[in-house]
This record gives structure tokens, C-alpha cells and sequence, in this order.
């Protein structure tokens, strides 16, 4: 199903016809400020396993995921006060910080050090997706086999066809990846450079 939601101003009867799917367990592709992601839930586990299946992608390569904001954050990693200087400089932005899980991310999401891929990104119907549902939900860039992104959500909708239940059409997306700091032990460590500018971290 293809869905249109204002980018600006989501409708929240449509917002929360997505809730809806996500709390049934379902697979959702939404805009971020970057790529479209494919996601759901963070406390289905089910529907997490179907999101690893849909990307064939090994269980031991956790997916980000996102949170509506700073305070959301720290219940979900440990955030020391660099940390926090840090993302209140850069979020809502094209950013993926790995910090340190809590106890609250469900263990099949932390690698084996225990980090986790946390995002906030500016677009106002993700936001309003992970406010809506309480909880964050896992996200991974919508792409071909070959790892081509896919921008266009009608093709996104036309690719994946019943895989995905929900299609949000939230306009065209950009095809340049968040960038990705490692923040862990306060060393900023830059382990992807994408949207987001990492010339401060250099």
C-alpha cells in the first residue's frame, strides 16, 4: 500500500493509520532526511527478523535505529555528556551516532560490544512515526540487492511490492547515505561520510 503524508505537516490520522501497522508487527518505508528507510517496531521481534530476511542481511550486522529526540536517546544508550554536547550540536540531522546500548534495546539490535546505530534525522513524518508509537523503530536504507538506493517511493512500493506493508510517499528522497561517528569512549571516529558534515570530528 502507498501512502501520502505531507512532509511539512504529517496528517496524524494517516500517522496513525501507520502506527497501526507498525504495532501489528508490520514493515513500513518511510522518508528520513536522507534515503528512505525500511523499518519497524524496535519491541517486535517478529517483525525484526522480517526486516533481516527482506535485506538478506546477517543477524550479526545489527540495524540502526531511530529515536524522536535527545531525552529519547538516553533510555536507549548510555550518553555521556561529550556524547550529548555532540548530538545536541548536530540533531535532528543526517547523522547515525554509535554510542553504547542500554538494557532497554533489545539484545538482537546491539553488536557484540554492545553499540548500537542511533538516529534523529530532520524530517517531520519519521519524527512523528517514532513519537507516535512510544518507541523507536529500526531503520534500513531501501535498496536493491546490488545496494543501489531506491529515492523514489513508488518504485520503492513497486520493488518490494507485499513485503513491505506500508509505503509512505513523502516525495523524493536524496541518494547520499547518513554519515556515521562512532562515539564511543568520547573518541569520535568517523566510519562512513555521508550527508552529514564530519569535517569537525577530522
Amino acid at each position: 500500500m502507498l501512502i501520502k503524508i505531507n512532509p511539512v505537516n504529517p496528517q496524524m490520522r494517516l500517522v496513525r493509520r501507520v502506527h497501526d501497522v507498525f504495532k501489528k508487527g508490520g514493515i513500513v518505508a518511510y522518508p528520513t532526511d536522507t534515503v528512505y528507510g525500511i523499518g519497524c517496531d524496535i519491541m517486535n521481534k517478529k517483525a525484526i527478523e522480517k526486516v533481516y530476511l527482506l535485506k538478506q542481511r546477517h543477524k550479526s550486522k545489527p540495524f540502526s535505529f531511530i529515536c524522536s529526540g535527545l531525552k529519547n536517546i538516553s533510555h536507549y544508550a548510555k550518553v555521556s555528556n561529550y556524547a550529548y554536547k555532540t548530538m545536541k550540536r548536530l540533531l535532528p540531522g543526517p547523522y547515525t551516532f554509535i554510542l553504547e546500548g542500554s538494557r532497554q534495546v533489545p539484545k538482537m539490535m546491539l553488536t557484540k560490544r554492545k553499540t548500537a546505530g542511533i538516529r534523529v534525522p530532520e524530517n517531520a513524518i519519521c519524527l512523528s512515526l517514532v513519537k507516535e508509537l512510544g518507541n523507536p523503530i529500526i531503520t534500513t536504507s531501501a535498496t536493491m540487492p546490488d545496494g543501489t538506493i531506491i529515492n523514489d517511493p513508488s518504485l520503492i512500493h513497486d520493488y518490494y511490492r507485499s513485503r513491505i506493508d506500508i509505503v509512505i510517499d513523502g516525495g523524493p528522497s536524496g541518494d547520499n547515505p547518513s554519515s556515521v561517528v562512532s562515539l564511543i569512549d568520547d573518541i569520535p571516529e568517523i566510519i562512513r561520510k555521508g550527508k552529514g558534515d564530519v569535517s569537525s570530528f577530522e
